[in-house]
């Protein structure tokens, strides 16, 4: 095994037990630096260096997370001492007049799910009374800590929620409908699906009722959003057309709101919501962006179900920017709000991920003077995020990427953080200098360079992130080629920024493309010669090979005297 692994220390210490012959080890260790060590270069005459450098392909990545709330609970409220009970005022609304039901003074616990159930069959003929069956599960259904939802569906009360759906009463109606909410807001949603609760929500959509119509919106907006396969079959149902109708003639601000959030979940998820089925939301998406300023939450909501529609094929981008949201996504970036910057940021991320066409479409928008209020943002993500929308700007045509270098205050943000950001920053920031070096002009990546490109790229060399390296080495070595064809001393600034020394280092890393990198970089423009290493080159002395490391001087002394082996080392093998 040691031999296989051919580790110079394990070596020595089987011929310290003279258990292979000390030629053999010569031989071993000989091959040892012919196959990898052979490559190694130190970098000596700057003034001596030669062209070289392979074709990069250019990469766009995208970086994608779901970051607003799949599902939301809906809650009883606490009321103050004399004040309406929370079900007397809603019943109130619901139905135009006073119901004459007081909340009842008993907390309900599971344990009365037996009681509750009773009530709720035997109920029929008495409105009031089965009302208050329904209000007692749909409090013990909306208890902030520990709600006994698989209580109530194994009591088998879901299937009387979904017939009281259809139930003549508003009142009925809508506390089913909560009630469902709440099952469907667990982690047991399918059984709501199940049950065969969605075609009867999606009907009460159209209910003359807004309250009613909001809760079952709410409802269908956390199946929705339990998985792709639910949201599909919500959408299957005929849900979206209703949907969008109370949103265009909403009754109230809460209605608006809780059904633009349900909207947001019909597009979210992966695999992604199929086009065709959602594409009549897209204009309404629009509409909302462009008339609903001061509406936060309704805005965010929005925006996030923009960034899941732009997620993905070219087709998808078209359709959200042939909607004409990218004007007002931009305007969303200057705003002050972080939760309307985040999904906008990433919805023009997504969409200057794809063509050429449309990522002039949003520089043409005026993105990148947006972008220089971010690239300084207290969140880390909100940097993040404009570093890897600039790189993908970075990975576009020659005048997309003219526009963007010559955008000095953007590239100086940039190349600033490179070496003075989180690491997560600090990756998006190099690949948008890698893809400007290596996918730009001359003149391009000279212009980077004249902002501190150079002292950027070297920055990154310490990191231990392999992709990262092998990128931020090809655009040094792209930037070489460039100082050599045009006589530039870009050796020199690589060399002064310590990234000769670095890149030397780098010829001992276990992964091998990083390691030809290096070697070919030293080799072709630092006049690499290739070094020995004392250590294990032999001497010959007294007809005995010896070689460059402590010699242990007497074979047959007590082994107690040689030192324990050092712990073992782990590497990551993971590329």
């Amino acid at each position: 095994i040691f031999l296989t692994t051919r580790n110079p220390k394990a070596i020595i210490f089987l011929s310290s037990l003279q258990q292979i012959n000390t030629f053999a080890i010569y031989c071993i260790m000989r091959d040892f630096g012919s196959e990898r060590r052979k490559g190694f270069k130190k970098g000596i005459d700057v003034d001596a260096s030669r062209r070289g450098r392979n074709e990069t392909t250019v990469m766009i990545r995208k970086d994608k997370k779901n970051d607003s709330l799949a599902k939301r609970r809906n809650m009883s409220m606490p009321v103050a001492e004399g004040a309406p009970t929370v079900d007397a005022t809603l019943a109130s609304n619901i139905s135009g007049k006073s119901s004459g039901i007081k909340q009842p003074k008993k907390v309900f616990t599971a344990k009365d799910i037996p009681f509750l159930y009773a009530k709720l069959r035997n109920s029929e003929k008495c409105v009031d009374s089965l009302l208050e069956a329904l209000q007692g599960f749909r409090r013990l259904l909306s208890l902030a800590e520990n709600p006994p939802v698989k209580d109530v569906i194994d009591c088998g009360a879901l299937p009387i929620f979904v017939q009281l759906l259809q139930y003549p009463d508003d009142r009925m109606k809508f506390e089913a409908a909560w009630a469902l909410t709440n099952v469907a807001s667990s982690d047991l949603t399918p059984v709501v699906v199940e049950i065969g609760a969605v075609p009867s929500l999606v009907q009460l959509l159209l209910s003359s009722n807004a309250d009613v119509r909001e809760q079952s919106a709410w409802c269908l907006g956390n199946i929705a959003g339990d998985s792709p396969a639910l949201r599909d079959e919500v959408l299957h149902t005929g849900s979206l057309a209703p949907l969008l109708q109370n949103i265009l003639q909403p009754s109230t601000k809460s209605l608006l709101g809780n059904c633009v959030w349900t909207l947001s979940n019909f597009c979210r998820g992966k695999p992604h919501v199929d086009l065709n089925h959602i594409k009549p939301a897209i204009p309404v998406l629009a509409k909302l962006l462009n008339g609903n300023k001061e509406d936060g939450g309704v805005l965010v909501d929005v925006c996030w179900a923009l960034s899941y529609l732009s997620d993905g094929s070219e087709d998808r981008i078209q359709a959200v920017i042939d909607a004409g949201v990218i004007p007002d996504l931009i305007t969303m970036l200057e705003s002050k709000d972080v939760r309307k910057i985040t999904p906008a940021l990433r919805t023009l991320g997504n969409c200057v991920s794809g063509n050429d066409i449309q990522t002039q479409a949003v520089i043409d928008g005026g993105v990148l003077r947006a972008l220089v209020g971010l690239l300084e943002d207290e969140k880390k993500n909100i940097r993040k995020e404009s570093c890897w929308l600039i790189s993908n700007i970075a990975a576009g045509t020659h005048n997309q990427i003219d526009t963007l270098v010559r955008s000095t205050h953007v590239m100086k943000k940039v190349i600033a953080a490179c070496s003075a950001s989180e690491w997560e920053v600090r990756k998006e920031a190099a690949w948008v200098c890698s893809n400007i070096a290596t996918g730009g002009t001359d003149n391009h990546a000279e212009i980077m360079v004249n902002l501190g490109g150079i002292t950027a790229l070297c920055a990154m060399l310490e990191s231990s992130d392999t992709k990262i390296l092998l990128v931020v080495l090809e655009a040094i070595e792209k930037i070489l080629s460039i100082g050599e064809k045009n006589g530039r001393g870009f050796p020199s600034l690589i060399d002064e920024n310590g990234g000769v020394e670095k890149i030397e280092k780098l010829q001992e890393h276990e992964n091998d493309d990083i390691y030809n990198k290096c070697v070919k970089i030293i080799e072709t423009y630092f006049n690499g010669e290739e070094v020995d290493d004392e250590n294990i080159a032999p001497t010959v002395q007294n007809n005995e090979f010896k070689f460059g490391v402590t010699q242990v001087k007497n074979l047959d002394a007590d082994m107690s005297a040689v030192a324990e082996p050092s712990a073992p080392q782990q590497y990551n093998f993971s590329f």
